[in-house]
């Protein structure tokens, strides 16, 4: 099972890279972007999903450490203190 997680890690990031390639493509329209007063220089759609993609990923990676730190990513330790609580109660 271990080798079968980075493969299917790496295969959802390739089909993410080819959608995102198809629609570059077919969106080649420049765009800008505005947030409150501030505003872009017109760049393709394409480039901008590209941008942001990235920005996303590189997001990510970083705060899984943080989020591991932090006590977020336990594992099953609820799950056994329930297991505790209940028993199956058939030998009666």
């Amino acid at each position: 099972m271990k080798t079968l997680a980075p493969f299917l890690t790496s295969l959802v990031v390739a089909v993410w890279v080819i959608a995102i390639a198809i629609i570059s493509v077919q969106n080649a329209t420049p765009v800008s972007l505005k947030f409150l007063t501030f505003q872009t220089i017109q760049i393709p759609m394409g480039l901008v999903l590209a941008f942001s993609a990235g920005i996303g990923l590189i997001g990510m990676a970083l705060l899984q450490p943080l989020w591991g730190l932090a006590g977020f990513g336990q594992g099953n330790s609820r799950l056994e203190d329930d297991a505790e609580f209940f028993v199956d109660d058939e030998d009666f």
